[in-house]
């Protein structure tokens, strides 16, 4: 899963930056991956050691829920990165980025569904409905699974454009996992940290806004 660019062009700071080797590109890789498997060492480390507290599947659920939330603003970080550092090679790191991403709502939803509610599906579809922040959260989940199952190479060539205009669901499951986590948060008086993850998903989401309206008042000039 990656998230779309407004522009294939190279920046002026990518020109300057010193190349990339493909050994230091796989050393790159590696780290990231390894780094991205943290927070499930930690959970299973807790588990393993009686430190999930009282109360494990929430705990499970909330820490998921959390994570795929951080590797959802680090992949709509990529490009930000990318265009302000020259770093064009940052965009190779993206599609594993917004994997990990699919990966922990994955785990996310699989606790909900099967620890928290035991595959009782009129339960599940009763929630759903009726509670506003599960179904944001349930609807942001759907959105992310075809853009996991068209992350890789081939399907980027059989979907051509339409490759770019599905991945822009992105933008929409990064405002709707803020409203989940809003909306979970606000039956407790507790958003501190929602208004945290909002303030950075509105400024990365902003970036784009300019840009794309930069590309077109110079578009607009050059004709």
């Amino acid at each position: 899963m990656a998230t779309p660019t407004a522009s294939p062009r190279v920046t002026a700071g990518a020109r300057r930056a010193a190349p990339v080797t493909p050994r230091q590109l796989v050393i790159a890789k590696i780290v990231v991956f390894m780094a991205s498997l943290y927070p499930l060492a930690r959970l299973i480390l807790f588990g393993v050691t009686g430190q999930l507290g009282a109360n494990p599947i929430e705990f499970i659920t909330r820490s998921t829920g959390l994570w795929t939330l951080v590797f959802l603003c680090i992949t709509l970080a990529v490009t930000p990165l990318r265009r302000l550092t020259g770093r064009a090679e940052l965009i190779r790191l993206r599609r594993m980025l917004g994997l990990f991403a699919f990966f922990y709502a994955l785990l996310h939803f699989t606790t909900y569904f099967w620890l928290d509610q035991w595959f009782d599906l009129h339960a599940i579809v009763k929630d759903v409905i009726k509670r506003p922040f599960i179904t944001v959260g349930f609807g942001a989940f759907l959105l992310l699974i075809p853009l996991a199952a068209t992350s890789f190479q081939a399907a980027v060539r059989k979907l051509g454009r339409r490759w770019q205009t599905l991945h822009r669901a992105i933008y929409a499951i990064a405002v709707l996992a803020i409203l989940h986590f809003w909306w979970m948060r606000a039956g407790k008086n507790d958003l501190e940290l929602p208004q945290i993850y909002a303030t950075i998903v509105a400024v990365l989401l902003g970036f784009r806004i300019v840009w794309a309206l930069l590309a077109r008042r110079k578009a607009a000039r050059a004709a």
